[in-house]
């Protein structure tokens, strides 16, 4: 049976599998968003619940975009 994530762990998840993609390190994505790594760190575990504002750092770091819908 599989898990059902949340929306949080959704945008994690995928700013996780872009910044591997990408080839970036931990260190060097919070370079780009002017954080610590082990704040990129405890994101990506899921040790680290981050506001809307902080992920939207972390996607322009990676040149991406957060979208968010209401239904």
């Amino acid at each position: 049976m599989s898990r059902v994530t949340s929306p949080r762990e959704d945008v994690v998840r995928q700013l996780k599998e872009v910044r591997k993609a990408e080839g970036m390190t931990q260190e060097h994505l919070a370079e780009l968003v002017g954080t610590k790594k082990s704040n990129i760190s405890r994101l990506e575990s899921g040790r680290y619940n981050p506001s809307l504002d902080f992920l939207v750092k972390v996607a322009d770091g990676l040149g991406k975009q957060i979208s968010v819908k209401v239904m």
